[in-house]
């Protein structure tokens, strides 16, 4: 399929609907970025994709192609329907602009979203993308990505949902990842040791250092 693809495209034809019907769900994540990037916004209006098994990189494109096709419908009720099978790559922003709107969003589409997209938004804004659907966020809460999106909120924010999430940041602390450090049989003890010796040497010549300048 994918020498199929390049030999069309060295041909000199182009991705337009047909192609892309033709290329269809199955094979859509073969096509690299500067194929993705060759892809009319206008074809997208016209074919029936769903890169929801793509890599991130070409959910990205293809939501940004996607939501130029669709631009003129972005204040339709419609515009949610047709965007849907790209939102994998929409940026926060775009998340935050549809939680006004009302969208119901379920949660297989909230859990694949962008990880970064995702633990950007707000209770509320959360609230607002799931509308209907919000008492389904509390049965996910100890699985990724929602345990992640969780762990980085207040807990009063979260008790404002009033659906029993719990695992948030108390008022007056943070949360901090603990680093993972490798086990004491994967380095010789002696290095070890060394290290620990001359941490207080290096930091106090890191600080000097700092004063100085």
């Amino acid at each position: 399929a994918s020498a199929a693809i390049k030999r069309y495209l060295e041909l000199g034809n182009v991705l337009n609907a047909t192609a892309l019907d033709a290329i269809g769900t199955h094979y859509v994540c073969l096509l690299n970025a500067t194929e993705l990037r060759a892809i009319n916004p206008s074809s997208l209006k016209l074919a029936s994709l769903d890169p929801s098994a793509c890599s991130q990189e070409t959910k990205n494109i293809l939501y940004q192609k996607a939501k130029i096709a669709f631009s003129d419908q972005h204040h339709l009720p419609a515009y949610y329907e047709l965007i849907l099978p790209y939102l994998g790559g929409a940026p926060a922003v775009d998340l935050k602009a549809l939680s006004r709107d009302n969208v119901n969003m379920n949660m297989t589409t909230f859990v694949t979203l962008r990880r970064d997209s995702l633990m950007a938004l707000t209770p509320q804004e959360v609230q607002g993308l799931l509308g209907m659907n919000l008492p389904e966020l509390a049965r996910w809460q100890y699985r990724a990505p929602v345990r992640d999106w969780i762990h980085l909120q207040k807990q009063s924010e979260l008790d404002k949902l009033h659906i029993g999430l719990t695992g948030g940041t108390q008022e007056g602390y943070i949360n901090i990842v603990t680093p993972k450090f490798p086990a004491p049989s994967s380095a010789p003890l002696g290095t070890v040791a060394m290290a620990f010796h001359l941490l207080p040497a290096l930091l106090l010549s890191s600080l000097m250092v700092s004063i100085l300048s």
